[in-house]
């Protein structure tokens, strides 16, 4: 178990759970940023994770045979590359702050400094009960981790109700002491790797698997969950004239859950061509797809703010939609004996690469 847990997990994961007495863990950075701050910050993770969760499922096309026995078992490893301008991010969204950021806003206004202590602890209180509309600009996970989060507070009148009193604020600036988390600060990808079995085939049909029993990668985290399945078909198995290459219809999906921060859902389908240069356990295969994919992840965590009094935890929940809608995928395959190797370069929104190693039968 300690093997694929190994293989499995990535840099991000090992990024969530480690500790750090200086940053601590993702979870707890999250839990200083609003939904659409954390949106922000976290989109480059998500859709890098989609990227490579969607990567690496085919070498080839199955054989087309109607009945036959075809196993492959082995380690896939993908790479995402982040794209240019994805290291940093400036958008509109909403905002609640904390006892000790309203405090700091409020005090630039000669109104809230003429009030008395307890109408100004009025104030504090309105202020940490709502969200506010603000200009979000800073460093997304992986950007650099001086380049700190900055929120613009827009300058306004905002009056309690129960004193009556009004205090007009001039923009302010609000800066957290978040930049780019850790390791992934400046990443140029984020890797990954994962277990994956292949057998075939019937009627030109291959099914795909890749799974994770639930293993405990931190206490404070939770499991780590994986499933992963999909199928090809050649329809050269019952075609009366074959055709000069390999070519197959896929389609695949998977889950995968990290505690109850992150679950990630993807699928994918499309079309790929191979041709087998050589012979069957001594062969080169070059191959190509085109596939249309989709890729979510759902993201969970409180978010909390300190009040006068004191802390108030607020559920935080959405989902990040993957940029890659479609890679074209380009490879080769290497057969040698009973060890198959094969690399290859996909191309979307998020470029990936991905490789795998498999013993084959």
């Amino acid at each position: 178990m300690r093997l694929f847990i190994l293989l499995f997990t990535f840099a991000f994961a090992l990024n969530v759970t480690a500790q750090s007495s200086d940053e601590g863990t993702l979870e707890q950075t999250l839990q200083q940023l609003s939904s659409s701050a954390a949106s922000a910050y976290l989109t480059p993770i998500g859709s890098a994770f989609g990227a490579n969760l969607n990567a690496g499922w085919f070498h080839k096309a199955p054989d087309p045979q109607m009945f036959g026995f075809d196993i492959e078992i082995g380690v896939v490893a993908m790479a995402a590359q982040f794209p240019s301008g994805a290291e940093h991010f400036q958008e509109s969204g909403s905002f609640r702050f904390s006892q000790s950021q309203a405090q700091s806003i409020l005090s630039s206004s000669s109104d809230w400094n003429s009030l008395p202590a307890d109408v100004q602890s009025d104030f504090l209180t309105l202020m940490a009960s709502q969200d506010f509309s603000v200009e979000m600009e800073g460093a997304t996970i992986i950007g650099a981790s001086d380049d700190y989060i900055t929120i613009r507070f827009p300058g306004q009148t905002i009056t309690e109700s129960n004193s009556g009193q009004s205090v007009t604020v001039d923009d302010q600036e609000v800066v957290l002491p978040i930049g780019g988390f850790k390791d992934l600060a400046q990443s140029d990808m984020l890797p990954m790797a994962a277990p994956q079995l292949t057998l075939g085939t019937i009627m030109g049909t291959s099914a795909t698997l890749r799974y994770l029993p639930a293993a405990e990668l931190n206490p404070d985290l939770g499991a780590l969950q994986y499933i992963g399945y999909g199928v090809q078909h050649n329809p050269d198995a019952w075609l009366p004239v074959p055709l000069p290459f390999d070519l197959a219809a896929g389609f695949f999906t998977q889950t995968m859950t990290i505690g109850d921060l992150f679950t990630a859902t993807t699928t994918s389908y499309g079309l790929n061509a191979s041709i087998k240069l050589g012979w069957e356990a001594l062969n080169i295969t070059p191959y190509a797809g085109y596939m249309i994919e989709k890729s979510t992840m759902a993201v969970s965590y409180d978010y909390i703010v300190d009040s006068p009094a004191g802390p108030i935890s607020q559920k935080i929940n959405f989902d990040l939609e993957g940029e890659n809608t479609s890679r074209i995928t380009l490879g080769v395959s290497i057969r040698f004996l009973v060890v198959n190797i094969n690399a290859d370069y996909n191309i979307g929104a998020y470029n990936n690469f991905s490789a795998g190693v498999f013993f084959a039968l």
